[in-house]
């Protein structure tokens, strides 16, 4: 599913305080930008959400499986894939690494429970 990051993707993604995305709507639109926290774990990225739903960013990317991010200079279509708790620890680990305030929230079990991971799309 999906290509590799390059380094500098992954630089410029990580280095991010966030990441803004789009759903890629059925249509091929976009839907509206929403910044959100990211992190980079064992070469790829995640993503998640304060708690798991089915309404705004995440309840659209569950949908259509697709996006559009920019981060530090970086404008790319990915892949998003629902893996849960499949890398917890690496991805907790990254989140309280890069933030500080409220962190707390974004390692707790419901939100470890909605962990994507984005690749890129080409």
């Amino acid at each position: 599913m999906g290509e590799r990051w390059s380094t500098d993707d992954l630089k410029a993604i990580g280095s991010a305080q966030e990441l803004e995305i789009a759903v890629r709507r059925s249509d091929g639109g976009l839907g509206r930008w929403t910044p959100i926290w990211v992190v980079c774990a064992g070469g790829e990225v995640f993503v998640r959400t304060w708690h798991r739903r089915e309404t705004g960013w995440y309840g659209g990317v569950l949908r259509t499986g697709r996006a559009r991010v920019r981060a530090g200079g970086l404008v790319t279509d990915v892949l998003v894939e629902d893996v849960g708790e499949t890398a917890r620890s690496e991805v907790d680990a990254a989140y309280r690494g890069k933030y500080t305030g409220g962190v707390a929230d974004m390692v707790s079990d419901s939100a470890a429970l909605s962990t994507l991971r984005l690749r890129p799309a080409s």
